[in-house]
């Protein structure tokens, strides 16, 4: 995004004026839920791969959560519920590869997926990817593979699916990750009945920093290790200076009723962009442009370019962030929420603040300071990474 700015600011402004249009409609645009998030439908389910190897894709016109019910293990029938999802009447057809036959029907609360399986197979991964790469559906990915031993068909050297194969990811450097806990040292946030927030944030933290160092795609930075205070804007200049690729901030809420729970994300708002001079340095190149004998103008646009670009980055993240923890935990009413948080400043890194639930409700306080629990919200955040970057919704 940096190399891109700077390309702009040689053309000079009008071009710039120019590109913007073009630039920030092509961004993935997300809109910030204001309330209870609508169904989703289903508008087509494709399959791809062989006997050892199957990939199920099903087309999606809005984000939504899948939960397995049943593995297949013992049966050789995958089942699985997809919350907040409609059918009209039942969706049926063959499948392919590991999949003999499939079907969507009504189930409470949503709809639910059916899989004849050709053998024994396991579910190896499952995430969601927004639109992107020429799709414009939402795409719910379950990924299988045949359990070794079973006496399958040997693989082909390449899985594909109907529309084309499906490309191995390319190599590349590691993505940067900052894992920003809240609060630490003599700023303890939040206290539940028996823990402070500045504990819990720094145990999921280090989770998830060890559960993304584990893939070796990642650089991951921590804002801190130990019980620690840092300054909120030294917090994003821990982000900006790594040149980070994505920057999460986990907290848990509070609230006076002990009943209300709930996982929720904020993204920045447009009132928050524009206290960007918050988390800015005097030496940053975004500040050197509004020096005597530049253009203003120039360095407005750039600013504004860079700033829309990260927030539709950001609103495209917490939409996965969301369908993943929605399977591991309760959410919020409205989950989706904007503010104008510090942590949520920089202009060019795509950042959310997560919500993990209410320390001061006793099941919540409980699921965040369980090990077994934690882990499993920790996974859903590393799932949904992995789905942002094979999305491409990375910075420029």
């Amino acid at each position: 995004m940096r190399k891109v700015l700077i390309s702009l600011t040689r053309m000079g402004w009008v071009r710039a004026a120019l590109i913007i249009g073009g630039l920030t409609t092509a961004g993935v645009a997300v809109a910030t839920a204001q309330g209870p998030a609508a169904p989703a439908g289903v508008q087509k389910v494709r399959f791809g791969g062989d006997r050892n190897e199957t990939r199920v894709v099903i087309d999606l016109d809005r984000a939504a959560a899948g939960k397995l019910l049943s593995d297949g293990m013992s049966d050789q029938r995958l089942v699985m519920a997809l919350p907040n999802v409609l059918v009209s009447g039942d969706l049926q057809g063959t499948g392919q590869g590991l999949v003999k036959r499939w079907v969507i029907d009504e189930a409470a609360g949503g709809a639910r997926l059916r899989l004849d399986l050709a053998g024994k197979a396991e579910v190896r991964r499952r995430f969601l990817l927004p639109p992107g790469d020429g799709a414009s559906a939402y795409r719910y990915v379950i990924d299988l593979k045949a359990v070794e031993g079973a006496g399958l068909a040997p693989s082909a050297p390449r899985l594909t699916v109907a529309s084309g194969p499906i490309k191995a990811a390319p190599l590349r450097m590691k993505k940067v990750i900052v894992i920003d806990a809240g609060h630490g040292g003599k700023d303890p946030g939040s206290l539940g009945a028996n823990v402070f927030e500045k504990d819990v944030t720094l145990a999921a933290a280090k989770a998830l920093k060890e559960r993304l160092e584990r893939t070796g795609r990642y650089q991951v930075v921590l804002t801190r290790e130990t019980d620690t205070f840092v300054p909120l804007e030294g917090r994003v200049q821990i982000a900006r200076r790594a040149d980070a690729d994505l920057f999460i901030s986990m907290h848990a809420d509070s609230g006076p009723d002990t009943s209300t729970r709930g996982a929720s994300v904020y993204t920045v708002s447009d009132k928050g962009s524009e206290r960007v001079g918050l988390v800015l340095d005097k030496d940053d190149w975004l500040m050197k442009a509004n020096m005597p004998g530049r253009d203003r103008a120039v360095s407005q646009i750039l600013l504004d370019l860079s700033q829309r670009a990260t927030k539709n980055r950001s609103s495209a993240f917490a939409q996965l962030l969301l369908a993943n923890v929605s399977q591991e935990t309760t959410l919020l009413r409205r989950s989706h929420r904007d503010a104008g948080f510090i942590v949520l400043l920089a202009p060019d890194v795509p950042a959310v603040l997560l919500e993990m639930g209410f320390i001061t409700n006793p099941d919540d306080e409980a699921f965040l300071t369980t090990k077994s629990s934690r882990a499993r919200l920790v996974g859903a955040v590393a799932d949904s990474i992995e789905a942002y970057f094979s999305a491409g919704l990375r910075k420029s």
